[in-house]
């Protein structure tokens, strides 16, 4: 099996390195067995969003929601988002569908992807 990466951009990587250590850990320790999932799977256990030909997954670990993409050398994590404030977000947006959904439709969300993007990601 070829080399697997978890590449955090700086983005999201600020975002883990926010949190406390123990979520950092918890967190981490959720992608323990994800790249064969990724590898060897379509990802249909991840919610997907897809617009203009791209498509992000989001894996939910807890509370908190991860928006990756799948990549050459494995995944590049684009955001970390507290469930909390997607739910915030949607309400603000006043959107009435489902959260992947919301999210999918949504140019604000993926202005914020691209924010995290333009801010040196290897993707």
């Amino acid at each position: 099996m070829r080399p697997f990466q978890i590449i955090f951009n700086p983005t999201s990587a600020a975002e883990l390195s926010k949190m406390p250590k123990e979520l950092q850990l918890h967190i981490l320790g959720e992608f323990r067995g994800l790249p064969l999932e990724i590898m060897s799977t379509e990802l249909e256990r991840f919610g997907k969003l897809e617009r203009d030909g791209r498509v992000l997954h989001r894996f939910r670990i807890g509370d908190f929601r991860v928006y990756f993409e799948k990549h050459d050398l494995g995944i590049v994590i684009h955001r970390i988002f507290s469930r909390n404030t997607l739910k915030d977000f949607l309400f603000r947006s006043s959107l009435p569908t489902g959260e992947d959904e919301a999210l999918q439709d949504s140019p604000k969300f993926w202005e914020m992807i691209e924010v995290a993007k333009s801010h040196g990601s290897t993707a």
